[in-house]
């Protein structure tokens, strides 16, 4: 059985190792799960997953070995109303009820009977101690009691004796997969973090003071500077036009670089570098800053991130006076030929789904121009991007 689920785990994109699963084999042998499946979803979860985004996954594994996540699938698919599941009434036991109601007899039993159920069952039901339904004391189903059963449509925890509780599937947001928020791209930028402390000595330092005092035989307060990211980043947006579809990510990802960067500077351009950015749309041509002076104020320890769907002309790229908007004297591959020498950290990060980028021709010239440094705006993508920026 924990072969096949270590085999699963692989199968499904999880980074699990035999060390790991060694690991688990003598916490299992240490009885460190209490022969209870639930302690040994969460002694599992611990031991054998090291990366947040893993544990949807996991959750899914885990009930497909263990029998039971696709039990509740079939429940989603059966021909049974939904309006069955909702809460029509709550059932008050007294305790000498309670105590006369007895367990069937583990998860294995519990599961086996609830196929049953959903293969004989053909109506709503409530009440009682057989079928799926509410506010009984069946073993299945919502707002009722039993000393041991699977809770099925109901909200939330009420009695504490549910024995399965990874299909609720809190982790599904940290998934690859899934759409980004702004706490997920923090979680990602952090691979970027490198502390130094800089500054006015404003925190104590608590070994130094004591070391001083102790040397010194009277007190003796010794200050520090706070620790701070060291790391320096310079953000490059493509906005308007074809990003207009893509306002949310990019306002989460600026939103999480600034609560993750001291050092952190941005500009506006609108589909490909040219000789001048902005900060300000409104102002978009009044207050604009020369592209020279940007590469000229920032050093090349800055690790640049270009965010953009690399979606135009051809000619905006490789053409003077291309541009959509203005006669650029020179072509936008030179101004990017001009940032990526300037500073090797640099990356191109793509809202567009990656499998996409081969309809556009331009994106594969920004690419090229990138040295294949352009990566989606996904969790993973994020990921080989910050590896990149660190190398």
């Amino acid at each position: 059985m924990f072969v096949t689920f270590f085999n699963e785990l692989k199968s499904a994109g999880v980074p699990v190792t035999l060390r790991e699963y060694l690991t688990l084999m003598q916490a299992l042998d240490a009885d460190l799960a209490s022969r209870k499946v639930e302690d040994f979803y969460y002694l599992s979860r611990a031991t054998l997953i090291k990366d947040e985004r893993n544990l949807d996954k996991f959750d899914r594994v885990f009930g497909h070995v263990f029998k039971g996540l696709e039990t509740l699938e079939e429940v989603a698919d059966a021909d049974i109303p939904a309006d069955w599941l909702k809460k029509l009434a709550e059932k008050y036991l007294t305790k000498e009820e309670k105590e006369q109601i007895e367990a069937m007899g583990g998860l294995d039993k519990l599961l086996e009977t609830l196929r049953k159920r959903l293969a004989e069952q053909k109506r709503r039901h409530q009440g009682g101690s057989k079928w799926i339904g509410t506010a009984g004391t069946s073993p299945f189903g919502a707002y009722g009691y039993n000393p041991e059963g699977i809770r099925i449509g109901q909200e939330a925890n009420r009695n504490f004796r549910a024995v399965k509780v990874w299909d609720k599937r809190e982790f599904k947001d940290l998934d690859d997969d899934v759409e980004l928020g702004t706490r997920n791209i923090k979680l990602a930028l952090r691979r970027l973090r490198k502390f130094a402390r800089t500054g006015a000595p404003e925190e104590l330092d608590l070994d130094g003071t004591i070391k001083g005092t102790a040397h010194k035989g009277y007190l003796d307060i010794l200050m520090r500077p706070e620790r701070h990211n060291a790391v320096k980043v310079l953000l490059f947006f493509d906005i308007g036009g074809s990003m207009d579809w893509h306002i949310k990510a990019t306002e989460e990802l600026f939103s999480a670089a600034r609560s993750e960067f001291k050092h952190m500077e941005y500009f506006y351009f609108h589909n490909c570098l040219y000789e001048r950015v902005w900060k300000e749309t409104r102002r978009r041509f009044q207050a604009t800053t020369p592209t020279f002076d940007v590469l000229h104020t920032y050093p090349h320890d800055y690790k640049v991130i270009f965010v953009g769907d690399a979606s135009m002309s051809p000619y905006e790229i490789a053409a003077q006076g291309g541009s959509v908007e203005h006669f650029n004297d020179e072509p936008g591959a030179l101004w990017l030929e001009r940032v990526t020498r300037a500073y090797p950290a640099c990356i191109w990060l793509n809202p567009l789904s990656e499998k996409e980028w081969g309809y556009t021709h331009s994106i594969s010239m920004v690419s090229q121009l990138m040295s294949g440094r352009m990566y989606p705006l996904t969790l993973d993508g994020l990921d080989r991007a910050t590896r990149e920026l660190t190398r």
